[in-house]
């Protein structure tokens, strides 16, 4: 499977059907979301349906989450990239979100900055976008914290699914 983001200790693919396991321990895991609706998976089903879903996003909007492996081990420790946002959030649509989500064990090494970056440079220098949004739970620090590190801007604070949430927007001033 071809590599289509690479850092120093990641890289980034597009999901497979193997990566169930993967995203079944990522988004079953209560802590895992925490931020982000508070309704983890309960089944394998549910993570195929995840893959499926992703992997259509693939074939009609060019892009989609990836998987995230760490190169030493060779594991998936969870996903990252964009995401074409056709619906209507914070008064916008057909924009590019930027995204992560790691399995625990793998919180606290630097991932989700390390893949951020990476991402970024790729959204820019490959996919060309002018801007890259992303959004997080305004309860959610960690990830504010990475947003805010890899020079995204806090724009405004909007309610998505009820919670408010902080929007970032990075421009591409290449």
């Amino acid at each position: 499977m071809t590599r289509i983001i690479e850092t120093e200790r990641l890289y980034f693919r597009e999901l497979l059907n193997t990566d169930v396991p993967g995203i079944f321990s990522l988004d079953s895991d209560p802590e895992v979301h925490q931020y982000l609706g508070n309704n983890p998976i309960k089944t394998i089903q549910q993570a195929e349906n995840v893959i499926k879903f992703i992997r259509q996003q693939y074939i009609d909007n060019g892009v989609g989450r990836l998987a995230i492996i760490e190169k030493e081990t060779n594991d998936f420790v969870g996903w990252g990239g964009f995401k074409l946002i056709t619906d209507l959030t914070n008064g916008r649509k057909d924009y590019y979100d930027l995204g992560y989500r790691f399995i625990k064990k793998s919180w606290g090494k630097g991932y989700a900055t390390e893949s951020t970056r990476a991402a970024v440079e790729y959204g820019f220098n490959k996919l060309k976008l002018p801007v890259i949004y992303a959004i997080a739970d305004t309860g959610n620090l960690q990830s504010q914290k990475v947003l805010k590190k890899c020079g995204f801007t806090e724009k405004e604070v909007f309610d998505y699914g009820a919670v408010p949430h902080y929007w970032y927007e990075l421009l591409n001033i290449q």
